[in-house]
């Protein structure tokens, strides 16, 4: 069967109404309201009126009101047929309705009361077709007439024909009321259509209904789903009478406008108001700000006002409470919530699966889905996403197949999902069969599927594919996002320059619309580059442009000057920041961890604690981390930290946390405590916790346990190029320079790379890139013979060149040569030769710094007073007459 594919919605414009009619719904008709203009043929109705050939048959009463006092016939007057009318509705029987229908046809003169309770009635019985029917069929139609059927137009999707009706009605005299008024801007709500939404504002106040609470509601259910919070706040503070509803429109306006603090604020002086009580809207709109906002203690509060209320049982504020629960609390608040609830249905089957999928849990979220009594397309791609987002690949891809074979709705989310679960398999052959389906559909002009496309594409080592869907756009296509996707995939493939280069080219020809991840993506680049001066520029513009209130970008901020060695900046973007996330905090406490500032990060992490935010994976990394950066011994501490990660946090240790906490334990010289950690993890270690306890033998000079951590690295990834390198150094190390040679051989032979070393400095707008003894750059002869200059007075002053770590076989001066021109020593040079005198040299590279260098540049920090500060891959380096940040121990 072929899937079903959903194009997105249309909105009409306002061009769609007649050309020779003015729009101006302030003018009004001196057209006689007996005779309508719109319908000048008799209506084709299902009931005609009687005739000679077509006279009336015998009304057959149904059974249940043949016992009735009311009985149906010419005698009939018009209060028996409207409460007949109003019986057929309560019992849901349109066909006692049409009988009434037939009697009223009989009356000689028309009565548009009657007229109007049919419509009122066929409308409550789901007819919309039968209710116009006797619309149409009025001669003299009134403002009741006229309002139920814009209503119901309204409320039916058709909001063109509901201004059109409008419109005539003003033309013909007729006044509306306030229910008109809400009729009207509930089109309006409905096609965002905010012009006109302002003309009947304006009416509204030229005929004096702003007093009326329900019109100033439906003005500010306008105004707040056009984003326009500061014409809601005017209507809310001049309302002279207000009901719950224009309290939930004002809060839920500015939680859309993530404005969360006031909409809490508002909450709480609606609790003050005794003559309002709090419902299930308010709740239910809260408890998702809270789950935006991390903020744990007030959805704690609300779930107690729930139950203090009665609310705890209704369906939404439950809904709610899990999703809450899913980003502030446990899977055991989740669960809770869900097996009370009294009655659940899709949207709360489909959140549990959300739930899971969210803590790690595939097995249960699959569980979940299985036993729901119905699914929806909702359903199924909440657990495509799910499958993505925990990297499952190929559970993904199989659900996608499963949609397709049983022809399910295929959505843009269902598409870029699974385009970004084949991005993440990194699966070449798959992603273009893949991309050949969404060919064959058609679909590659969609924005978001063109940026999942690129991302998979890029992830999936076929940049000239991207790069050719990139330049195919057209060039007056607004290709903000596809640009910002090219951008990404340019800093995540290795060529952050590249993605600087696009940004300024396109920004500077006026063709990118720079929006939040736009900003977010290039902020990230300068990070990793360390270009302190544009990621200032995008700070100043993004201030101007008042994009700061989105918490992407100001994530993005503090990642920005954190990595261009600006802690305090940092602390100050995460200070001026409306709401954090957790994506915040982790920042904030990788800046700490960055800048080996392991006790304000343990400071910042009491504080995260004691305001409820609900620690992830990556933050227990981040504080297991901080330990080993702490100016006193707090491995006990770091210790019950990691034992409780599970049953505290509900963080399952990975490989990940046991490397950070080997890592701690290694660096505090505890190497055998730290063997046996490794020893008796629940699974096999990864390379990288061997990694971490080689590292504390280097420190520690510990040969023997060093040795051990080596064989394993050597046994568990032999095919990594890290463990190539690894062991030829090994051989190098000991003399067998034969069998080095022989490992890397291997390498080439294999295709096997070493990541070169480099290093580089941001002076003005450029980028000065160096690699060992390079000779490539246009001032090359002035830094060596600066460094020719520098290193005797380093080697006066007490440098002494540590040899050990070249690893070639040969002589003890050239070796001496070898380290002389290592490529940050280049960097550091090329700085203090083109920046003044006092100021510091920032240096940025992209591997560990070694021994030797990190050596030599606490003795330039001496002979040259100055401030050296270098990035390595573990943070920064300030070194300060002769002392380095890090404590020696890197």
């Amino acid at each position: 069967m072929a899937a079903v594919i959903h194009s997105p919605t249309i909105s009409i414009p306002l061009s769609f109404l007649p050309p020779t009619r003015p729009f101006n719904l302030h003018s009004t008709s001196s057209l006689a309201t007996t005779k309508k203009t719109k319908y000048k043929q008799k209506p084709s109705f299902f009931l005609q009126y009687p005739s000679k050939s077509r006279p009336f048959q015998p009304l057959l009463i149904p059974q249940q009101f043949k016992d009735s006092n009311v009985t149906v016939g010419a005698d009939t007057n018009r209060i028996d047929y409207a409460n007949l009318l109003r019986i057929s509705v309560r019992c849901g029987d349109v066909e006692l309705a049409k009988i009434i229908h037939s009697s009223i046809l009989k009356l000689e003169e028309e009565d548009v009361y009657l007229k109007n309770a049919l419509i009122a009635a066929y409308l409550k019985l789901g007819h919309l077709n039968l209710a116009e029917k006797v619309f149409d069929s009025l001669l003299s139609p009134d403002v009741v007439s006229y309002t139920a059927i814009i209503s119901a137009f309204a409320k039916s999707n058709r909001q063109r024909e509901a201004f059109e009706l409008f419109l005539e009605m003003r033309d013909l005299g007729i006044e509306p009321n306030e229910y008109t008024f809400v009729a009207v801007l509930t089109a309006c709500i409905r096609s965002l259509n905010l012009e006109l939404g302002r003309q009947v504002h304006g009416l509204v106040v030229k005929l004096g209904y702003l007093s009326y609470t329900y019109v100033v509601n439906a003005l500010m259910g306008l105004y707040s789903k056009c984003g326009l919070l500061e014409s809601v706040i005017l209507l809310f503070n001049d309302m002279p009478q207000r009901d719950i509803v224009s309290w939930n429109t004002t809060i839920s306006c500015m939680v859309e406008e993530c404005m969360y603090e006031r909409a809490f604020e508002m909450y709480r002086e609606l609790r003050r108001n005794d003559c309002l009580i709090v419902d299930h809207f308010t709740l239910s709109t809260l408890l998702a700000a809270s789950s935006r906002c991390l903020a744990v203690r007030e959805g704690q509060n609300l779930h107690a006002h729930a139950l203090k209320s009665g609310l705890h049982g209704n369906l939404s504020v439950n809904n709610a409470l899990i999703g809450f629960y899913t980003k502030c609390g446990t899977l055991k608040n989740v669960v809770d919530v869900f097996e009370r609830m009294p009655v659940k249905d899709v949207f709360s089957w489909t959140e549990m699966i959300v739930a899971y999928m969210e803590f790690g849990y595939v097995d249960f979220a699959m569980e979940i889905f299985n036993s729901m009594p119905e699914r929806n397309c909702v359903s199924y791609n909440a657990l495509l996403a799910g499958f993505t987002q925990n990297h499952e690949g190929f559970k993904a891809l199989g659900l996608f197949c499963g949609m397709l074979e049983g022809g399910m709705e295929l959505t843009d989310f269902t598409l870029t999902s699974v385009l970004n679960a084949c991005g993440s398999m990194t699966e070449r052959k798959i992603s273009k069969q893949i991309h050949a389906f969404i060919l064959k559909l058609g679909l590659e002009s969609n924005d978001r599927i063109e940026t999942s496309l690129l991302d998979m594409c890029t992830r999936c080592e076929r940049m000239d594919d991207a790069k050719k869907i990139f330049h195919q756009l057209p060039l007056d296509h607004d290709n903000s996002v596809a640009l910002t996707s090219m951008m990404c995939a340019y800093a995540r493939d290795g060529h952050p320059e590249e993605a600087i280069s696009l940004f300024l080219v396109r920004h500077s020809e006026e063709s990118l619309v720079v929006d939040e991840v736009a900003l977010a993506t290039i902020l990230g680049v300068c990070g990793t580059l360390g270009i302190l001066k544009l990621g200032e520029q995008i700070h100043c513009y993004a201030l101007k442009h008042g994009l700061m209130s989105d918490t992407g970008v100001g994530n993005a901020m503090i990642s920005m000057y954190s990595k261009c060695d600006e802690m305090q900046s940092a602390i100050k973007a995460f200070e001026a920041m409306p709401t954090h996330d957790l994506v915040s905090w982790n920042g904030l406490l990788t800046c700490y961890v960055l800048h080996r500032q392991g006790d304000a990060a343990l400071n910042m992490w009491a504080k995260m604690e004691n305001l409820g935010v609900k620690p992830d994976s990556i933050t227990c990394v981040l504080v297991i981390s901080a330990y080993r950066h702490t100016s006193s011994n707090l491995v006990d501490c770091c210790q019950k930290f990691f034992s409780s990660m599970q049953s505290s946090y509900n963080v399952k240790p990975t490989s990940e946390h046991y490397a950070g906490f080997v890592g701690v334990l290694g660096y505090w010289g505890l190497l055998e405590e730290a063997e046996q950690i490794i020893s008796a993890m629940p699974f096999e270690p990864k390379a990288s916790v061997w990694h971490a306890l080689l590292e504390g033998c280097r420190i520690h000079v510990n040969a023997i346990i060093g040795k051990r951590a080596m064989k394993e690295i050597l046994s568990i990834a032999p095919q990594d190029p890290s463990t190539f390198i690894l062991k030829s150094n090994l051989y190098s190390a000991s003399g067998r320079w034969q069998c080095s040679e022989l490992v890397r051989a291997e390498m080439r032979e294999k295709g096997f790379r070493k990541i070169p070393g480099r290093s580089w400095i941001i002076l003005g707008d450029k980028v000065h890139t160096f690699f060992a003894r390079d000779k490539l750059h246009s001032q090359s002869k002035d830094i060596y013979s600066g460094l020719q200059i520098l290193i005797p007075e380093c080697l006066k002053a007490g440098y002494v060149p540590d040899t050990s770590f070249v690893l070639h076989e040969v002589e003890e001066h050239q070796k001496k040569d070898f380290l002389f021109y290592h490529s940050s020593k280049l960097a550091v040079t090329f700085g203090l030769l083109m920046t003044r005198p006092g100021k510091p040299v920032r240096v940025m590279k992209n591997v560990h710094l070694c021994g030797d260098c990190h050596t030599f540049f606490k003795y330039v920090s001496v002979v040259t007073k100055r401030d050296i500060h270098i990035r390595d891959a573990s943070g920064f380096h300030h070194f300060v007459n002769g002392k380095c940040s890090c404590r020696d121990n890197w």
